[in-house]
């Protein structure tokens, strides 16, 4: 007997669960208070600026033993190497610590990100800002919420007084490409800030805390559950060529300042990739 699919309420409950319980264990590691010696194990990945953490790892670990612990038929993919088939039709994908370099240094700026897809499709997301003690959800066809309460994106419509959000890549010529473009958009638009991961940072587009958001290089994990909680709180999500699944400048804003965002994106220069 075919067993009955899992609901996307059903994915996000217990992702909601596992992600409430490890967020706030992130902060008590930061302050010292996992091992008593305030030490945090850390290594590189792509550079030497590419962070991970033994949190990372920790997180991670911890997040597939409880997921495939209740749904042991299912595939997973995470940033730090997690990576199962499974054959239930869904796929869970993870990023244990988005913005490990504020996490190591300490600041605001990370979330733990994770998504659940049925065939491919994202049906449910939960990013969790430890710091804030915030966790952002949504289902699709369902809604956004922020701490079990709706919340919907700005609806800005004037560049001039938008205030963008974004971060720079860890390709050295990629980055140099990042810091040209600013010198066309900082003076078109309200201000500029470069907070940390850039699931939160699509996040405070879906919670109208930013009206704009746009970075390239982004991975599978980076944006999964996020681009899910933005566009049902109403935002709009492309790339600077209007695709959706392009892997290449991942844009996120109000409905009304998109196109103009985008043209403004184009004018700059911005690039996908060097």
């Amino acid at each position: 007997m075919t067993s009955k699919p899992p609901t996307p309420p059903e994915l996000l409950h217990l992702a909601e669960g596992l992600v409430a319980t490890i967020a706030p264990q992130l902060v008590a590691a930061r302050a010292g208070q996992a091992d008593g010696t305030g030490s945090i194990g850390v290594s590189t990945k792509s550079t030497a600026n590419d962070l991970v953490t033994e949190m990372d790892q920790w997180t991670e670990r911890t997040l597939v033993d409880g997921l495939l612990g209740a749904r042991p038929d299912d595939g997973v993919l995470g940033e730090e190497g997690s990576s199962v088939a499974g054959t239930s039709g869904v796929r869970w994908v993870i990023d244990p610590i988005d913005g490990t370099t504020n996490f190591y240094y300490d600041i605001v700026g990370y979330s733990v990100s994770v998504a659940a897809q049925i065939d491919g499709v994202t049906v449910a997301g939960v990013v969790a800002d430890p710091v804030r003690g915030e966790i952002f959800t949504a289902t699709l066809g369902g809604g956004a919420f922020r701490n079990g309460q709706p919340i919907t994106a700005s609806i800005k419509d004037d560049l001039g007084t938008a205030l963008v959000a974004t971060g720079f890549n860890y390709d050295v010529g990629l980055r140099t490409n990042q810091a040209a473009v600013l010198t066309t958009l900082l003076p078109r638009v309200r201000d500029i800030r470069r907070m940390g991961g850039a699931a939160l940072d699509i996040c405070l587009v879906a919670c109208g805390r930013a009206d704009a958001h746009y970075e390239a290089g982004l991975s599978i994990w980076d944006v999964a559950a996020a681009a899910l909680i933005a566009t049902e709180a109403g935002a709009r999500h492309t790339d600077i060529d209007g695709k959706v699944d392009d892997p290449g400048i991942a844009v996120f804003s109000s409905a009304a300042l998109h196109d103009d965002f985008v043209a403004l994106l184009h004018q700059s220069g911005a690039r996908a990739r060097v």
